[in-house]
């Protein structure tokens, strides 16, 4: 066993929860509102959410995935959720105050955030098909079958990490900003939100109809 495998497992990991999409999009709405755990939260949601998928590749579980009407149901629901959550973080862009209270917003509340958003992606349950199980396959072939859990454990470590790395980077930069600025990214964030939900519901729509 190689440390160097390991570690580029794990920024593998750290790097494919990079990429802008709903979940980062959730995450900096809450950290801008509430700070660092509830921004941390939000990506604990979409970790489990993660390791369902990740599970599911992993013990060869994928066929139900794809049923039709299980994608369009994922299309709508997951379009449903972010719009809903989009317009929240907008209307309520006006009771930011730079003091904001936590309790404002439960940390389980923020929990089912990041785990429906994530949940219902058919982008990101692709993106685990195609990506994830594109490593195991390619584990297998070079390594056998008796390393596949170590590596899959250091792929989602990396996502653990960069789960605590925006959360702090966010409520480091929260406290840095004026109330204008915080009203300004929350609208951002809550509009970007809704971008993801109409994309989503016009694929679950096209394919209903389809």
């Amino acid at each position: 066993m190689s440390i160097s495998i390991l570690i580029s497992y794990l920024i593998l990991g750290f790097t494919l929860a990079a990429p802008i999409g709903p979940v980062n999009s959730a995450r900096l709405d809450k950290g801008i509102k509430n700070g660092f755990w509830h921004s941390w939260i939000v990506g604990t949601g979409a970790l489990f959410a993660d390791g369902i998928f990740m599970l599911l590749v992993y013990l060869g579980m994928v066929q139900f995935l794809d049923i039709p009407m299980i994608q369009i149901f994922l299309w709508l629901f997951g379009g449903f959720v972010l719009i809903y959550s989009g317009i929240e973080s907008i209307k309520n862009s006006n009771n930011i105050t730079l003091n904001y209270s936590r309790k404002k917003e439960s940390l389980f509340k923020c929990f089912l955030t990041g785990f429906i958003v994530s949940i219902t992606n058919p982008l990101t349950i692709l993106f685990w098909l195609g990506i994830y199980g594109s490593i195991l396959a390619k584990t297998i072939q070079t390594n056998g079958t008796e390393m596949l859990l170590l590596y899959s454990s250091m792929i989602f470590l990396g996502l653990i990490f960069w789960d605590l790395f925006v959360a702090t980077l966010i409520s480091g930069f929260r406290n840095l900003l004026n109330l204008k600025s915080l009203i300004a990214i929350s609208i951002v964030s809550g509009v970007s939100l809704i971008v993801f939900g109409i994309y989503f519901g016009y694929q679950g729509i096209y394919a209903l109809w389809s």
